[in-house]
């Protein structure tokens, strides 16, 4: 149930995504550095919101009723986009719409690591992802057939994506019943204390320092579309960029979720930056479009072998108690990662054009790879 809730929420917010970029610069006329600013906020300031959600879960023993929050905020959020004749109206349904991610993310990854044996949790949270990417596939691909029909109707399209969202939210409501606690297990007072993140000890906090370089050395979907389309890929096939590396994340991310759980997590992660570096290097280089499709073949891989992944490692490196905070704080920092990396794109981009952004991209997935990942234990935690 939790991984068709992610499915269907992922298919409304990436149809929506696969023609927005477009839509801010094009049809509304913004440039490519404010762009940047909205994709920096709005894939990073929603994970302080992680943060306090995941806390609060552990403080109340209440996961599900803060995941429903995000996910009812998230489709309250949907209309305002094809409501909007300006950026800010489009920058306001954006950050409400991220907001409801980032209050939803860290209780319901606290929950499937609740209700999953240790010995299946990389093959848990790969299941959850490859359903969520599902969503992010069919998404743009309805996009696409869509656009198609309606002879480039971007508003149409706008609205149509606000019905998986409700779809969404039902599933949960009815769906989704959350284990009962132990009441022996302590519960954190206040937000956040130093108590807490004492306990969570050496080994999580060395798997938010690769995190937070993994999500830094990304470039956002936002950057993926503006690329495709500088390299002559058509309005009513932009949306397949999001299609092929989320098919691959779809495929991929739980076999190679249940290869972590029998091989180790760390080889994945060091695999996922050289395809992540391979990605960005050919969408730095390329002049085409066959190799477009191909870094986005790769780009897809590294999705697969990292979130899945990462999240099991979060998991592997907490107390059960301190679960919910254990995931708030592995937003918080994959959220300011991403606003740094984001915004750096954005105006990187506005300066020096699309092969430098791709170029530098790879090279911080290399250096992570390197000093983050080459050295130390197998396996943190």
């Amino acid at each position: 149930m939790l991984g068709l809730v992610s499915l269907f929420m992922d298919m409304s917010s990436e149809m929506a995504h696969a023609v927005l970029p477009l839509f801010v610069v094009g049809t509304l006329g913004a440039s490519v550095a404010v762009l940047g600013l909205l994709e920096a906020l709005a894939n990073s300031l929603p994970h302080f919101a992680k943060l306090f959600s995941g806390v609060l879960s552990d403080r109340f023993q209440n996961r599900k009723g803060l995941a429903l929050l995000g996910y009812a905020m998230a489709a309250l959020s949907k209309p305002l986009f094809p409501l909007a004749h300006s950026a800010g109206l489009v920058f306001v349904a954006r950050i409400s719409d991220r907001i409801g991610k980032g209050i939803r993310g860290a209780p319901r990854d606290a929950l499937v690591a609740d209700i999953t044996p240790a010995e299946q949790r990389g093959a848990a949270f790969g299941l959850r992802q490859s359903m969520d990417s599902f969503g992010a596939f069919a998404g743009p691909l309805t996009a696409v057939a869509l656009v198609g029909l309606w002879s480039f109707d971007v508003r149409g399209l706008l609205w149509v994506a606000c019905l998986p969202a409700l779809v969404c939210v039902a599933v949960l409501a009815f769906g989704v019943q959350e284990p009962p606690r132990k009441s022996a297990a302590p519960k954190p007072r206040g937000v956040l204390n130093f108590a807490a993140i004492k306990a969570l000890g050496p080994g999580f906090w060395q798997v938010m320092m690769i995190a937070g370089g993994i999500v830094f050395a990304r470039i956002s979907d936002a950057f993926l579309v503006l690329r495709a389309s500088d390299l002559g890929l058509g309005l009513v096939f932009i949306p397949l960029v999001l299609v092929v590396y989320n098919g691959v994340d779809t495929l991929a991310s739980y076999p190679l979720g249940s290869l972590s759980d029998r091989m180790g997590r760390k080889p994945l992660l060091l695999l996922s930056l050289v395809v992540l570096a391979l990605s960005l290097g050919l969408l730095a280089l390329t002049n085409s479009t066959a190799m477009l499709w191909l870094a986005l073949v790769f780009y897809g891989l590294h999705m697969s072998l990292s979130q899945s992944v990462l999240s099991g490692f979060v998991a592997d490196a907490t107390p059960a108690h301190l679960r919910g905070t254990a995931f708030g704080i592995y937003g918080l920092v994959s959220g300011a990662a991403g606003f740094a990396s984001s915004l750096i794109a954005g105006l990187l981009w506005q300066a020096e054009g699309a092969q430098v952004v791709f170029a530098a991209g790879a090279v911080v997935a290399l250096l992570v790879a390197v000093v983050g990942l080459s050295r130390g234990r197998s396996q943190p935690g």
